[in-house]
């Protein structure tokens, strides 16, 4: 059974653009009426991801102390293992967060691309898509010397800042103007055992993605179109971890369809890297995925191999799945390109080749 969402190329968010303006009109110019919605590009220091937050939400709390500086010589973190360590003081059982930093910029994109659209720029039914990083995305890098016991004063913080943040940004965009993402990318490591500094396990680990979703995706009025960015990180490099197959993945994206509330209107699952574009065991638990009525959406686009490459993970993954649609592996905030503009145009060319959609 077709959901509402039923396009070729979905825009996993961050975009090699220096601007809101620029993000959509490029977005719009280059892709616009393959696409659901689009996104502001979270252009210059949201380009970092989780990074923003560590630095704009999470290190100026006063609950929050910083343990030590990131290791890089220039001050902007390299890796995973050289962002700066956070942890909650001492005598701190609860915190909540005001305001996050995030939300005032969607704001302001969401008044650029309105003017976008009424100028006839932006496709007319197109909606405005905003990305919210996971609570424990958000967590996982910065909070590594007391984890379990950080996690439980502040995925909670996390998780009510989400919520409230959702309800602040629908105070001015109207639900049904609207597409939400929600972005996990250290929820699939933490799942997947790789992160050195987590704790409770596997259950702990599950427990750290399943309990937020169902509450989150829940909270997300149904107008709204509602979707979720599985990833394995870009952070220094694409992929952070590869896994031996999608297994986790679809474990995952079932779990969150069931589990949603609501309607999940789309899924984004990172594929593999290029030298696995054959390897049919990798995609082989594609076969299992139950989430009929949610746009499937595969990140094998990848810019190392173009119009053939894509074409092969097509052709894999088709065995395995009857119909889905595709995207870049992860947004293009740490993968820009020599040419931002040239990477987006080649970008469209592969997928409108490989698709056969003019």
């Amino acid at each position: 059974m077709a959901g509402r969402v039923t396009s070729d190329l979905l825009l996993v968010g961050s975009l090699p653009t220096p601007s809101a303006e620029e993000a959509f009109r490029a977005g719009a110019g280059f892709v616009g009426h393959l696409v659901p919605a689009l996104p502001d590009g979270e252009a210059g220091p949201l380009g970092a991801w989780v990074g923003f937050d560590r630095t704009q939400l999470l290190e100026p709390h006063p609950d929050l102390e910083v343990l030590a500086p990131t290791g890089s010589p220039t001050g902007r973190a390299r890796h995973a293992y050289d962002t700066a360590r956070l942890t909650v003081r001492d005598g701190v059982d609860a915190i909540r967060f005001d305001a996050w930093p995030r939300v005032p910029v969607m704001l302001e994109s969401y008044a650029v691309f309105r003017r976008l659209r009424d100028e006839g720029v932006i496709p007319a039914g197109r909606r405005f898509q905003v990305n919210f990083p996971f609570p424990s995305s958000v967590f996982t890098a910065a909070f590594k010397d007391h984890y379990a016991r950080d996690w439980a004063v502040v995925g909670p913080a996390l998780e009510d800042l989400t919520r409230r943040s959702i309800d602040e940004v629908l105070a001015t965009v109207p639900a049904d103007d609207l597409a939400l993402q929600f972005d996990a990318a250290y929820e699939v490591l933490d799942n997947e055992q790789v992160l050195g500094w987590t704790e409770g396990g596997p259950d702990g680990a599950w427990d750290r993605f399943a309990g937020p979703w169902s509450r989150l995706a829940a909270h997300v009025p149904a107008d709204v179109l509602l979707g979720l960015h599985l990833c394995y990180g870009t952070f220094p490099e694409w992929p952070m971890f590869e896994a031996r197959d999608m297994g986790l993945l679809v474990r995952m994206a079932n779990h969150a369809a069931t589990h949603a509330g609501r309607p999940l209107d789309w899924l984004h699952l990172a594929g593999p890297r290029y030298l696995r574009s054959e390897d049919a065991s990798f995609f082989a638990p594609l076969a299992d995925l139950r989430v009929p009525e949610t746009r499937v959406f595969l990140g094998i686009v990848l810019p190392l191999d173009g119009e053939l490459g894509l074409r092969r993970r097509h052709a894999t993954a088709s065995r395995f799945l009857d119909d889905f649609g595709v995207a870049m592996y992860c947004g293009f905030g740490r993968q820009p390109g020599q040419d931002p503009a040239e990477t987006l145009r080649e970008h469209a060319a592969v997928v409108r080749d490989v698709l056969g959609r003019s």
